[in-house]
């Protein structure tokens, strides 16, 4: 039986140093073992800086200006690593968009938290598959914009009831006696106060009608006959 040659990037030990006891080994990623632990990495193609335009040719979308960085981090990965990753690449906040194998820049996804990112790698873990070589993530950065004011009124804003100034009852009887309306106004009969009486009008005279003394002489003399 051959005997096996261990390099010298592994280590074994031994609870006890007796060949009946378990013997664990650990390898350290070299040579194969290197290319192994590359295959739980990912790439992701970062670009930020420029502007998604359309072509002139046939109206395409594409990537214009701006820079082109290479981000390899080792899975397990997390949002909040990758995102501190991207912030220290690029020097900013960052709003990160990617590219699904399948579709183009018109329809970029965001990724906001572990959920987005674990299916974003599956569909290139898919996408991947029948390839020698896994599909680089196509990541677009923006910055993170913060939320716009709020526009307030150019003419000043409404007072509140509390800060108008009121006037007092007595300014405000005043104003009402002075008033032409109160002083032409003169009150009904149904409205007025007990003091109040309207306006005694004359009766026009009755007129007697003239008597006739010579008829009433001529019946009496008629009487005395």
């Amino acid at each position: 039986m051959a005997a096996t040659s261990w390099s010298s990037s592994s280590s074994c030990t031994s609870s006890f140093g007796s060949l009946d006891d378990d013997v664990v080994c650990i390898l350290k990623p070299d040579g194969v073992g290197a290319a192994a632990a590359a295959e739980g990495s990912v790439k992701f193609l970062c670009s930020y800086g420029g502007r998604i335009l359309p072509r002139h040719t046939d109206g395409a979308l594409r990537y214009v200006g701006g820079d082109n960085r290479v981000l390899s981090v080792i899975r397990p990965l997390q949002f909040y690593e990758l995102q501190r990753k991207l912030r220290e690449l690029c020097g900013w906040e960052v709003c990160l968009r990617c590219q699904l194998p399948t579709e183009d820049l018109d329809a970029l996804v965001s990724v906001t938290s572990d959920d987005d990112l674990a299916n974003l790698l599956e569909e290139y873990d898919a996408a991947s598959k029948d390839r020698l070589q896994p599909l680089k993530i196509r990541a677009f950065l923006f910055p993170r914009t913060a939320p716009a004011p709020s526009l307030q009124p150019r003419c000043s804003p409404l007072s509140t009831p509390a800060s108008v100034p009121r006037p007092s009852s007595n300014a405000l009887l005043r104003r009402q006696n002075t008033s032409p309306a109160a002083t032409a106004r003169v009150p009904s009969p149904t409205c007025a106060p007990r003091w109040w009486a309207p306006p005694q009008v004359p009766s026009p005279a009755r007129v007697h009608p003239p008597q006739r003394y010579d008829q009433h002489l001529v019946h009496n003399c008629s009487h005395l006959q």
